[in-house]
């Protein structure tokens, strides 16, 4: 197993990490010195910020509320859009996403409808 799959198994515990990891992984079958460096400097950022934490105080505000937003054509090797999404349980966040969508977005508009749909 390489430095990609310790980092995919990373990803498990934590979050933040993903999209990094996830964006470096389609690149596992031919990898170059730049994404060895970039592989150290996400296990730079893990074993800086291993101590920290998110804190939820209990609350009797359960409203849910979704964030979705997408870049337009901004994975350059396929012009395919990113959508990301973030969740929030009362004014706490409670989990996020990103992924690459599936087709091809003409606009930034459609790119939006896609991430939103999602």
């Amino acid at each position: 197993m390489g430095i990609i799959g310790y980092l995919l198994y990373l990803t498990a515990r934590r979050s933040d990490i993903v999209f990094r990891v996830g964006l470096h992984a389609r690149f596992q079958s031919n990898l170059e010195e730049s994404h060895l460096k970039a592989a150290k400097r996400i296990l730079r950022y893990f074993k800086g910020t291993q101590n920290l934490v998110l804190y939820y105080p209990s609350s009797d505000n359960f409203n849910l509320i979704d964030y979705a937003d997408a870049d337009y054509a901004g994975y350059l090797v396929d012009k395919k859009s990113t959508s990301g999404m973030a969740h929030f349980l009362g004014s706490y966040f409670i989990s996020w996403g990103s992924r690459k969508q599936n087709s091809v977005a003409l606009s930034t508009a459609e790119a939006e409808y896609v991430a939103a749909a999602s």
